[in-house]
């Protein structure tokens, strides 16, 4: 098992880092959210196969709640899915094919003993994946990739993202500076501290309840949204600061704000008014969360966030 990277013994720990993919491996993908539509889960599942890896299904990556729609089949069969690919020795890396809804109902089904006593390996996703990011840092201390949902059109048909997303699983030494064309500081400075985050909708759900995180000390935390407006944002953000969980933070990146009105440009004066008081350094536009060619990044990893020079710098690969 490698060695994680330290910053700090203290807030947000970095993760063990689980080995890259190399050609042939065995992947699975699941299903832990949301349903995927059966064309979109057979490209993804194509696109894999172009990499060289050996694809598998969850055995309910395809299922359907009786009653609630918004949910990729029964909870304890969402868990049983992700636990089984989790703990099969001969698989490499599980890839989630859609965000949504339902992954807190999931956590609350896994077993974190028998995850904890398998060995690490790439977890990717997003959006409602962010509570699994959590529980799975929490919980079992891995490092994480904050990547597309494959079955989705953040990745299938989205070239640009699927190339992002392979060098960090098979080359990430290739992705330790990560960047975007807008990136700029909305507080400038410099600042060292472990990434970790996603989905603001997420965290704030997620706030005392048990697989969470209980405080973002020492962290440079990754924030993006969909769909939210602009007062619920306020609302969110207030809230993880009034509770205390923000003391201490190192920095923070905010990603993309898809469709959240009334326009990015009130959603930046937002951040710059509640975050701006913390005094730490807040990189805006980071091309991470509900967009075109999005970044991959790794959770759980040491990092430099370089506000002014629009950059967050990774201490080393994110996958061993």
């Amino acid at each position: 098992m490698t060695e994680p990277m330290t910053v700090s013994d203290q807030g947000v720990a970095a993760g063990v880092r689980p080995p890259r993919l190399r050609t042939g491996d065995r992947v699975r993908l699941v299903a832990p959210c949301s349903p995927v539509p059966e064309p979109m889960l057979e490209a993804a599942a194509e696109e894999l196969r172009r990499w060289g890896l050996a694809v598998e299904f969850g055995a309910h990556v395809r299922d359907r709640h009786p009653m609630l729609p918004y949910l990729a089949g029964l909870d304890a069969d969402r868990a049983a899915d992700l636990q089984e690919a989790w703990c099969d020795p001969g698989v490499a890396a599980v890839f989630c094919v859609r965000g949504g809804d339902g992954a807190h109902r999931t956590v609350d089904l896994l077993d974190f003993a028998a995850l904890r006593a398998a060995a690490p390996k790439a977890l990717i996703g997003f959006s409602d994946v962010t509570a699994l990011h959590e529980a799975f840092a929490v919980e079992l201390g891995v490092v994480t990739v904050h990547g597309p949902v494959i079955g989705t059109k953040y990745f299938v048909g989205d070239p640009v993202a699927q190339e992002e997303l392979r060098l960090t699983l098979f080359e990430p030494e290739r992705r330790t500076v990560l960047t975007s064309p807008g990136a700029h500081a909305l507080v400038p400075g410099r600042t060292e501290g472990v990434v970790f985050g996603g989905n603001l909708s997420l965290l704030n759900d997620g706030l005392g309840t048990p697989h969470s995180r209980a405080s973002a000390a020492g962290g440079i935390l990754m924030l993006e949204d969909v769909g939210e407006d602009v007062a619920r944002v306020d609302r969110m953000l207030t809230h993880l600061l009034r509770t205390g969980w923000a003391d201490g933070l190192a920095g923070v990146v905010l990603g993309t704000w898809t469709d959240c009105p009334p326009d990015p440009g009130v959603i930046a004066d937002l951040m710059r008014e509640r975050l701006a008081p913390l005094g730490v350094p807040v990189l805006w536009g980071l091309e991470t969360g509900h967009c075109a060619a999005q970044l991959s990044v790794p959770l759980g990893v040491p990092a430099l966030l370089d506000a002014e020079n629009g950059a967050l710098v990774l201490a080393g690969p994110g996958l061993a």
